[in-house]
C-alpha cells in the first residue's frame, strides 16, 4: 500500500491549504482508493495559517476573541494555543494577522492610508493575557503600511505626532508620528517570539514595504514617496535598520516586531518545523504539495518548495499543483505538475470552482502514478 501526504498550501483568495488538501486526497481515493492518506495542510505565515495548526498539531484549541479589523469594525477573531511542550510549559499561542488585520476582511476595497494593525496587536495582547509561553506570529496578507504601530499600540506603547497627541491609525498616523514612548509596552513571554514572513524585503527603499506592496494595499504613485518617508521616520523611531531583510513585511509590521525582540524567520520553514513536516514526508511514500501560482519567486521561500525540497532530500517522489504555473516557473523537481487552469479550461472556470478542480487535480495525479 502507498502512503500519500498531501502538504498543499492555500490557494490565495480561493481555497484554504485544509480544504486543498481533502479535495486533492478527495481526487487521489477516486482513482486509487487503497492508498494510505495523510493530510497535513502548509503555511508560509500568510492566510491559512492558523487552520494549519489546528488541522496538524494533536490538542490544538481555537481562542476566540473580537478584535478591531482593519476597515474599524469588529472582527470575530481567534488566536491559537498549542499544547505544552518542554520549551513552552504553558504552551504556545499562534497569532495570525490575516484574520485579524489582513487585507482579504476588507472584500475588494482598499484603505490605503486608513487601514491599521491593531487587531493585530489585541490579538497578541490576549494570547499574552492567557500566559503563554512563547509565541509564533504570522504576519502575511496585510491590509496596511502603518509600520506595524497599530500592533505596538495595542501592546501598550504609546506613539505621538508633534502636539502630544495619540496618532490615528495607519498610515495617515504614521506619517505624523513623532515620539515613540515604550514605557508600557508590554514584555515578550518568557519563551520569546518568533515571526512567520516569506516577505524579506527591507523596511525602505526600491525594495521595501511602501515601493513593492504599496500598490497592492492602495497606495497611487503619487502616495510612494511620502509613504517610504513615513516608514523611514518608523524606522528611527523604532531604533531599526531599515535595510533589514525581513523588515518591510506586512507593511513594516516586520520592523516592529523586531524592534520589540521577536525574531524573523522565513515562515515556510518554521511553520514545516513546528509541524514536523520532515517527519511525515519520511513517512511517505508519495507527496503532494500545492499553491495558488507557481512561478519564479516560489522557490524563495514558499511553502510549496520547501515541501519539494525535503521529498528530494528524503528520496520521495513529489507532484505540484497550482491554479497556474508561469513559463519562467522551476518544476524540474517535480515528477509531476499540474495546473488547474489547464484542467478547468480557463483562470475563471478555476476560481469559480477550486474544490472541484482540485478534486479533479488528485485524480489526475493518482493515473500519472498508475
Amino acid at each position: 500500500m502507498t502512503r500519500v501526504l498531501f502538504a498543499p498550501d492555500g490557494f490565495k483568495g480561493s481555497i484554504s491549504a485544509a480544504d486543498a488538501a481533502t479535495a486533492l486526497a478527495a481526487g487521489w481515493r477516486s482513482v486509487r482508493g487503497g492508498d494510505d492518506i495523510v493530510e497535513l495542510p502548509m503555511a508560509d505565515g500568510g492566510e491559512g495559517t492558523l487552520r494549519s495548526f489546528l488541522s496538524a498539531v494533536p490538542g490544538a484549541r481555537r481562542m476566540p476573541l473580537t478584535v478591531t479589523g482593519p476597515h474599524d469594525r469588529e472582527v470575530a477573531a481567534s488566536w491559537v494555543l498549542l499544547p505544552p511542550a518542554a520549551d513552552a510549559p504553558d504552551g504556545t499561542g499562534v497569532v495570525e494577522l490575516a484574520s485579524t488585520s489582513g487585507i482579504e476582511l476588507l472584500g475588494g476595497a482598499r484603505r490605503p492610508f486608513d487601514a491599521g494593525t491593531g487587531g493585530f496587536g489585541q490579538a497578541i495582547a490576549a494570547a499574552l493575557d492567557h500566559g503563554v509561553s512563547r509565541l509564533v506570529l504570522a504576519i502575511g496578507s496585510s491590509a496596511s503600511t502603518d509600520a506595524g504601530f497599530g500592533a505596538l499600540t495595542a501592546l501598550g506603547a504609546r506613539i505621538t505626532d508633534a502636539e502630544g497627541r495619540d496618532i490615528v491609525a495607519g498610515l495617515r498616523g504614521l506619517r505624523t508620528a513623532v515620539r515613540l514612548d515604550r514605557s508600557g509596552l508590554r514584555a515578550l513571554p518568557p519563551g520569546g517570539a518568533v515571526v512567520l514572513t516569506d516577505v524579506r524585503s527591507p523596511l525602505t527603499g526600491a525594495a521595501g514595504a511602501a515601493r513593492v506592496f504599496g500598490p497592492q494595499k492602495g497606495l497611487g504613485p503619487a502616495d510612494i514617496a511620502d509613504a517610504d518617508a513615513a516608514l523611514a521616520r518608523a524606522a528611527s523611531l523604532l531604533g531599526i535598520d531599515a535595510t533589514l531583510p525581513g523588515a518591510g513585511a506586512a507593511g513594516g509590521t516586520g520592523a516592529a516586531l523586531r524592534a520589540w525582540g521577536a525574531e524573523l524567520v522565513p515562515g515556510a520553514e518554521r511553520v514545516a518545523d513546528l509541524l514536523g513536516l520532515a517527519d511525515a514526508v519520511a513517512a511517505a511514500d508519495v507527496v503532494v504539495t500545492g499553491e495558488g501560482a507557481f512561478d519564479a519567486s516560489s522557490a524563495a521561500g514558499k511553502a510549496p518548495a520547501r515541501v519539494g525540497a525535503l521529498a528530494r532530500a528524503k528520496g520521495r517522489s513529489a507532484g505540484l499543483v497550482a491554479g497556474r504555473i508561469t513559463p519562467d516557473a522551476d518544476t524540474s523537481g517535480f515528477a509531476a505538475a499540474v495546473a488547474l487552469v489547464d484542467l478547468a479550461g480557463s483562470a475563471g472556470a478555476a476560481l469559480g470552482d477550486p474544490g472541484r478542480w482540485l478534486t479533479a487535480a488528485g485524480a489526475e495525479l493518482a493515473r500519472r502514478w498508475g
